[in-house]
């Protein structure tokens, strides 16, 4: 008896695993996108923490997560994420997927306009003489909600699926986590970040503007890296909520340290790297800032590849005003630090499209501090870091 129920259970795995290799069979074929080896150089990294969400299951695991989240949030403003839920081979297949807008798809057919979501190389000054050497492609949650590329098409239904993976098995449970830090009911920042929320783009009504973004860096001349002191993006704070980037080997992202240093962020293999952004400076009454971070020219092992990005932008609902949690415990006692009036304080709708409006655009005026210019975006001042 006992011989037969191994084998029927051999049986049984064997068959899943054929099941499995069918369904890898019936994905659309996608060029792989071959990467940079790991930088040798010896680079100043940031000591970053390692957040295993898989441990947040329950709820005595994730009170000690939430501590340990509060004090990455505190110190650098930066953390990993590991043991997310995709495998290695998963990782890889969307690195392919998201080089496809970039290598599988025309220069005319990006440039007729017929297609949305992308942001043409050569878009944004560095610093008024030198242009940006990078390309964007982005998508709504929803991805039926916009027309797409040819080639990337037969890949939606996996690039949907990603988009749900890190909207439910990432964001929500570190919203939790830091509901958990400020002593609030663990949904309340989750209820702000529907997966389903409706705003309004470009005159259409369509899922709420959180957004997965593929972002191709490409290598810039020597004059270019003269000019511009190597420096590919300004020093600068996210506009949202939690960003999530899916960390890739170009070593080039930096971030500014709270004694005003520089330091690079390592790769780590099939982990994540988060950052709290704006919204959520506003939401936590400036208990966890937005931290500042930049792009510079990677180092020299790395320089003639392409630097390839996965990002995860999250906001929250447009119809959320910014304004602190008044109620959390954490906030009483350590005192809210509004960016402005609560009665002036704007909706993500209004923030997003304001300050989307004033990028590059508005004139940037001399701050206080050396290096740091000043933006005034509906009263409420924006700094960039140069």
């Amino acid at each position: 008896m006992e011989v037969l129920i191994q084998t029927l259970m051999r049986k049984k795995t064997f068959i899943r695993s054929l099941q499995k290799s069918r369904v890898c069979l019936t994905l659309p074929y996608v060029p792989h996108y071959v990467a940079a080896p790991p930088t040798k150089e010896n680079l100043e990294y940031a000591d970053l923490a390692i957040i295993d969400i898989s441990k947040a299951a329950t709820e005595e695991s994730r009170a000690g997560l939430a501590i340990e989240l509060r004090e990455a949030l505190l110190n650098n403003g930066f953390f990993y994420v590991v043991n997310h839920g995709h495998s290695k081979a998963q990782t890889a297949r969307m690195f392919d997927i998201a080089d496809v807008p970039f290598s599988a798809v025309t220069d005319e057919e990006k440039e007729t306009g017929s297609v949305q979501g992308y942001t043409l190389l050569q878009y944004t000054d560095i610093d008024g003489r030198v242009r940006d050497q990078l390309e964007q492609y982005s998508t709504n949650r929803d991805v039926t909600e916009r027309r797409h590329p040819e080639a990337l098409r037969p890949l939606l239904p996996e690039i949907q699926e990603f988009n749900k993976h890190n909207h439910f098995n990432v964001l929500h449970p570190i919203l939790r986590l830091i509901a958990h830090s400020l002593e609030r009911p663990e949904d309340t920042l989750v209820n702000n970040h529907d997966y389903d929320a409706v705003g309004e783009t470009a005159g259409t009504y369509v899922s709420s503007s959180s957004c997965l973004r593929f972002i191709k860096y490409y290598p810039r001349t020597e004059e270019e890296e003269i000019e511009t002191k190597n420096v590919w993006l300004r020093g600068h704070t996210d506009l949202g909520s939690i960003t999530i980037l899916w960390s890739q080997p170009v070593a080039a992202l930096q971030i500014q340290t709270r004694e005003g240093e520089w330091r690079w962020i390592r790769h780590l293999e099939n982990a994540l790297v988060v950052n709290a952004g704006d919204t959520m400076e506003f939401l936590s009454g400036g208990y966890y800032k937005g931290t500042i971070h930049r792009v510079v020219q990677p180092p020299v092992d790395q320089r003639n590849y392409t630097r390839l990005g996965v990002f995860y932008f999250s906001m929250p609902n447009d119809d959320v005003r910014l304004v602190p949690m008044v109620e959390s415990p954490v906030l009483k006692r350590v005192g809210i630090q509004r960016r402005c009036d609560d009665s002036e304080a704007p909706t993500m709708e209004q923030w997003r499209k304001t300050r989307s409006r004033a990028y590059d655009h508005s004139k940037l005026k001399g701050g206080n501090e050396k290096g740091i210019e000043d933006e005034i975006i509906d009263g409420v001042v924006v700094k960039h870091y140069n």
